[in-house]
């Protein structure tokens, strides 16, 4: 209860009792402190920039090598924005194009290797056919002035200016099989001749065999450490193989000199 109690001024002010507590304290208005906000959150630089890095790699990423650095700078990028909890969709959208990209480059980098290497082969092989296909020419053309008249006409051998299409074709097959496959002699004769291989006639794969320019014993010695490199088989073993009628066919002379310049 308040009572009216004159004050000095002459004025009656209303006095709080004794016995009341005093009124908690009023502040003006627009005073009061509001709590503190967190921190609105922005696009962090890693994340961001893992982003455009990865956009940018995918974009390049059919160039050999540099799109694989660009993705793998965008997998790395996208990687440490994530450890530092930025943006999660930002960094990991980096991180799927910077991986695309390094797969595609990688991809078309072996490709372009792989063509390069099928062109130089293919240049190798020609130059080895052309010459393969030259010299019979001379030889062919020395045994008639050896020989008489007569056996000239009733030798069965074409003469080099009157080789057919086939005999020249069936030349070509064998300088490859000597010189890729290191192929004996009557090895490459039944590869001509069989119905699974070139289908030549008998006649132009003997043609072929007489007159490829090859070194069987070298060819034999190629084969002979290709079965010891690649199947650990014993020189006795080896040997076999060589002269096999179902393996290699080569001469025992020339599986002879194969053995003896093994471990050369």
């Amino acid at each position: 209860m308040t009572t009216p109690t004159p004050l000095g001024d002459g004025s009656n002010e209303p006095r709080p009792n004794a016995s009341q507590p005093p009124a908690a304290p009023t502040y003006p208005y627009g005073t009061a402190t509001l709590p503190p906000q967190p921190p609105l959150t922005s696009a962090k630089g890693l994340a961001l920039a893992a982003l455009l890095v990865g956009i940018g790699a995918f974009l390049f990423g059919l160039i050999p090598v540099f799109g694989a650095i660009v993705g793998v700078v965008a997998v790395v990028l996208g990687i440490l924005a994530m450890r530092k909890k930025q943006p999660k969709a930002m960094a990991l959208t980096g991180v799927i194009l910077g991986g695309v990209a390094i797969v595609a480059s990688i991809a078309v980098t072996f490709g372009a290797v792989a063509l390069v290497n099928l062109a130089s082969d293919d240049t190798s092989t020609t130059e080895l056919t052309e010459s393969a296909t030259a010299e019979p020419v001379e030889s062919t053309e020395l045994e008639p002035a050896e020989a008489e008249p007569a056996e000239v006409a009733a030798d069965s051998e074409p003469e080099a200016a009157d080789v057919p299409a086939e005999y020249g074709s069936a030349l070509i097959s064998a300088a490859t099989y000597a010189s890729m496959m290191d192929m004996s002699k009557a090895g490459i004769y039944d590869q001509l001749t069989s119905e699974y291989g070139g289908q030549f006639s008998p006649e132009s794969a003997q043609y072929a065999v007489d007159n490829v320019d090859a070194d069987w014993s070298a060819n034999a010695l190629a084969s002979a450490k290709l079965y010891q490199d690649e199947m650990a088989m014993s020189p006795a073993a080896i040997h076999d193989q060589l002269i096999s009628e179902y393996g290699a066919k080569f001469t025992v002379e020339e599986a002879d000199y194969a053995i003896l310049h093994l471990n050369d």
